[in-house]
Parts: structure tokens; sequence; C-alpha cells
């Protein structure tokens, strides 16, 4: 189950770089969108905290961080227009091998 609220804790972790892209904008302040991503920093640690009882704190911070870094990548691209060369996709790649390897090392 650790592993479970590790995965929810990883894609809470794609809400909070998109609220603060959306609570600063020319006009000023979103306030909403800077509430959206408070609540998915606590809601994200939260969950880390919870699956971090299981899992090795290195690994679960890894895996962690790397969940929010892949999804966020695809969000930026999806939703903002993000470049999408090449190179930018084989790192990402990278970084999915390793929360794949470090799955399969604990």
């Amino acid at each position: 189950m650790a592993w479970v609220y590790l995965i929810i804790a990883g894609v809470f972790e794609w809400g909070w770089p998109v609220g603060l892209k959306q609570g600063l904008a020319d006009e000023g302040v979103h306030w909403g969108w800077i509430a959206f991503a408070a609540a998915c920093m606590a809601t994200s640690g939260g969950f880390l905290f919870v699956a971090q009882k299981t899992i090795p704190m290195g690994t679960a911070y890894a895996v962690w961080t790397g969940i929010g870094a892949v999804g966020t990548f695809i969000i930026g691209i999806l939703l903002f227009g993000e470049p999408t060369a090449a190179l930018r996709f084989v790192f990402v790649g990278l970084i999915v091998v390793g929360i794949v390897g470090l799955k399969l090392a604990s």
C-alpha cells in the first residue's frame, strides 16, 4: 500500500507547479491558483509522509520527485505548449528508468 501512497503523492506533485504557473499572470496574482498549489503541496507531502513509513526515505523521495518531474513535463507540453525536442524526451526517459530501477531494487 505504501507504493500506492507514493504514487498518489507524486501525482499531487503535478498540481503545485501548475498552480504556481497559473497563479501569477500579467494582471496580478490569482489567489485561487495559489491556494490550489498549496493544497497540492500539503496533500503530496502527507502521502509522502505515510509512504516513508515503509519505503526507505531516499527511495521514496527520489521516486516522488521523479513522478512529479515527469508528470509536470508532460503537462507542460500538453497544456502550456512547452518544447517537444527529442532530447528532452530522452532525458525524461532516464528519469523514468531511474524510478523503475528504484522500485525494482527495493
